[in-house]
């Protein structure tokens, strides 16, 4: 929607209908477009505008360029951007129609866009007959005279400038082995390994060594021979007395494994009723003999109900 400045009474009450009915997405797009427009550059514009035609632009008031809605009243007929494209390209707009119509107006203004576009400037740094003539982008008409000035720069206009001088073209040619050569490298977009380096990485699967950088230099190479502590440590550990795999528990108190070792050792003596009265007892008699025997019996059978697994408690192990 255009941009028709502030209203009052009746006027006011119209527009704020008009507001109303707007889109939230037209409502934005009207408040950017009045955001956008810069009044220092759009008083640059027409001040090279009057110097490059020599004509006096239209102001509403005495007041001179004060908004946009007087930039946009004082280009909106046509004649003076006409005029100053006919400087520029010489029978670019061969007539110009000074008549009051709103039609005419609006024909002088899309005579203008196509000498511009003759003129060499670019389809997206123009603007529409809607953008000047309704008030809607007027931001627009001053970036396309912006653009206009660095383009009359580069065709050699030696009148007042404005805006950056576009560039000139600087074509180079080469042969199809220097392009096939630029297809091998990797541009930077798709990133860089440059520097990249596993030199001094440890191996996978080893410890991380957390040492300074200094302390690094001195430290000899069969350190990395070491599993530091951050992946555990078996320090200390043993099998000792653990029993073999699939072997019973055994579960005796420490005073019962004392007795039963002693009673193992005395499992190795003899145990025959000969073997005793001839080789340890010598001249008793068969009464002592006996007594012999029936110690060494019952030395016999403790030794196997401890071997057996039954200790003073009375339990019971397979």
């Amino acid at each position: 929607m255009a941009y028709h400045g502030p209203s009052y009474g009746l006027s006011r009450e119209c527009q704020m209908k008009v507001l109303r009915k707007l889109t939230r997405d037209e409502l934005f797009a009207m408040l950017v477009s009045q955001a956008k427009f810069d009044l220092t550059r759009a008083r640059e514009s027409c001040d090279w505008v009057e110097g490059v035609t020599g004509l006096t632009l239209d102001w509403p008031s005495s007041d001179g360029l004060v908004d946009q809605l007087a930039f946009g009243h004082a280009l909106k007929d046509g004649v003076a951007l006409c005029t100053l494209m006919n400087v520029l390209l010489p029978g670019a707009v061969p007539r110009i129609s000074t008549m009051k119509a709103p039609f005419k107006q609006r024909e002088n203004l899309e005579l203008f866009l196509k000498g511009c576009e003759n003129y060499g400037l670019k389809s997206q740094d123009l603007f529409q007959v809607n953008d000047l003539y309704e008030n809607k982008n007027l931001y627009m008409v001053v970036d396309c005279l912006f653009a206009l000035g660095g383009l009359a720069q580069k065709r050699g206009f030696d009148g007042p400038v404005i805006g950056v001088k576009v560039a000139m073209e600087n074509k180079r040619n080469f042969s199809q082995d220097k392009l096939k050569e630029s297809q091998k490298i990797i541009g930077l977009q798709y990133g860089s390994n440059k520097g990249a380096s596993q030199a001094g990485m440890t191996a996978y699967g080893t410890g991380r060594q957390i040492i300074p950088g200094e302390a690094q230099k001195i430290v000899s190479t069969d350190s990395h021979k070491i599993i530091g502590l951050q992946s555990g440590s078996n320090k200390g550990a043993s099998q000792a007395g653990m029993t073999p795999y699939g072997a019973p528990r055994q579960i005796i108190p420490d005073e019962c494994v004392k007795k039963n070792k002693h009673n193992r050792e005395r499992s190795s003596l003899p145990h025959s009723v000969e073997d005793v009265s001839h080789d340890s007892l010598g001249s008793h008699d068969e009464d002592s003999a006996s007594s012999a025997v029936d110690e060494d019996s019952y030395s016999q059978s403790s030794v196997t109900e401890q071997e057996i697994g039954i200790g003073d408690s009375g339990d019971y192990e397979r």
